[in-house]
């Protein structure tokens, strides 16, 4: 979580939504979304339960102001530059957001009552691609296909067994290689060994899917 959000959890006796909003966040970073319950919130807050719904009326309107502030967390893209190099630090903030925020990524889109924030993200990244002169409908599809590559990154991501290149190695050697007998598997044996030779990091991997992204993307913009 952010310092200034985290001084706006713990500063100050009195409730307001967005601190509410942002102590469920914490809860989530930490313990994860299924566990979230208006009785776990108002504990960590030292309040009653029922003193929560004068901020969020439910579980869900909880959920769509939680999603709303990650879009907060987002990058827009700037317009003071290239489309690509925009969209690119877009999503590139947009993985490292969703790494903070794991829980959120099954969300991002799935809120029926989108929140001020999430708004002006779709706004500024539709924006972005109409003035790089993709056609309404294109448009729609870019913005489909850049948001499944990253949440789908972050999704696969987060569900990784290891957080380096370093204990990556260590999981080809000591637990993926003796399940890989070489006459059967010579193919994942040799990409295997390639891998621990390159220092091989999946976060790298991330810059390598979005740039054949924006490449496939660049030629389906009308003429400008």
């Amino acid at each position: 979580m952010p310092a200034e959000r985290e001084h706006d959890v713990t500063s100050g006796a009195g409730l307001s939504r967005r601190r509410v909003v942002l102590e469920a966040i914490r809860l989530a970073d930490q313990e994860g979304i299924e566990g979230l319950s208006m009785r776990r919130l108002a504990g960590a807050l030292g309040a009653g339960a029922m003193s929560l719904y004068h901020y969020v009326k439910s579980r869900d309107e909880l959920l769509d102001a939680m999603i709303d502030l990650v879009f907060e967390e987002i990058e827009l893209p700037p317009e003071d530059t290239d489309w690509q190099t925009a969209i690119r630090r877009r999503s590139e903030s947009a993985r490292q957001v969703l790494a903070r925020h794991r829980w959120a990524i099954g969300l991002m889109d799935s809120r029926t009552s989108p929140g001020p924030a999430h708004l002006r993200h779709r706004e500024a990244v539709t924006a972005c691609l109409r003035r790089a002169g993709f056609p309404v409908l294109m448009t729609t599809h870019a913005t489909w296909l850049l948001d499944s590559y990253v949440y789908g990154f972050a999704l696969q991501e987060a569900s990784l067994p290891f957080d380096s290149a370093h204990e990556l190695a260590n999981m080809v050697e000591d637990v993926y290689l003796p399940q890989l007998p070489p006459d059967q598997f010579p193919y994942l044996n040799e990409s295997a060994a390639a891998l621990v030779a390159a220092d091989y990091d999946p976060a790298d991997q991330f810059a390598f899917g979005l740039e054949l992204v924006l490449a496939a993307l660049d030629p389906l913009r009308a003429d400008t």
